[in-house]
């Protein structure tokens, strides 16, 4: 698929590896629909990215009439949809059972809730849309989803069980969604990243910092944003990559603690 004149829609897009992605897209002449609960980073994206490329919308994605809702106003703006980028979520760090007692079942059901149920939420949306679409070209079908899961989902490191069941939920479905949608030429992907650079690893003690840089095999740093954006545009051109889930992560494996 090519990426202009194309409408991408990327929750968790107004910071981060959203806001990289949409970049991404924006610079390859496609248009981006933003959904993030942070007003003031959604409003401050669509400044940096162009208001005629980008609209903002404030959604909780594990909200189903506020989905709902949203996804039917970026068609109303925007005429289609073409692309979904999930990056939408929340960590979380406390072990099944530990010094302060069991695991919170109201933290565990809030996890899954924005991590899993929320991504697949925003999945039926879009895909509803999309199977709306004209086919593109012979081949190219009519939309690609492209989910967001972690190593966690492999390797998950103590405190993460809900993290990790999260993520795994994502990896699970990425098969299936693609073949309940391969029907409609509708294309889904999960990309898995590893440590990736964030404004919360710059709060790290410098001897941290480099502990976990230290952890990836090669390179030894941290992935940057953009190479997360550079994968998500691989993707959407690349028209034979379907159902995979796909690591990025310096071959890092995680230890348990």
């Amino acid at each position: 698929m090519i990426l202009a004149e194309k409408v991408a829609l990327i929750t968790g897009g107004a910071s981060g590896l959203g806001l990289a992605t949409a970049m991404a897209y924006v610079g390859k002449g496609a248009k981006v629909a933003i959904f993030d609960l942070n007003a003031a980073q959604g409003e401050e994206a669509v400044r940096q990215l162009g208001a005629d490329n980008t609209a903002y919308w404030n959604v909780d994605v594990s909200d189903e009439k506020a989905v709902e809702d949203a996804v039917a106003e970026v068609v109303s703006r925007f005429g289609s949809i073409h692309i979904c980028n999930n990056f939408a979520g929340i960590g979380s760090g406390q072990r099944t059972l530990g010094k302060k007692g069991v695991h919170s079942l109201e933290l565990f059901s809030r996890v899954l809730n924005i991590n899993l149920v929320g991504t697949f939420n925003v999945c039926r949306c879009v895909a509803e849309q999309m199977s709306r679409n004209e086919e593109l070209s012979e081949g190219s079908g009519r939309g690609v989803i492209i989910n967001t899961a972690s190593i966690a989902a492999m390797e998950g490191q103590v405190g993460q069980v809900a993290y990790s069941a999260s993520k795994g939920g994502v990896v699970s479905m990425t098969l299936p969604m693609a073949r309940d949608l391969a029907s409609y030429g509708i294309r889904v992907n999960t990309i898995v990243p590893g440590l990736i650079q964030t404004p919360m690893f710059e709060e790290l003690p410098d001897y941290q910092y480099k502990s976990l840089e230290n952890s990836v095999c090669f390179p030894k740093r941290l992935g940057a944003p953009n190479e997360i954006a550079h994968l998500s545009v691989f993707i959407v051109e690349n028209d034979y990559l379907n159902g995979e889930c796909i690591r990025l992560d310096g071959a890092i494996r995680m230890q348990p603690l």
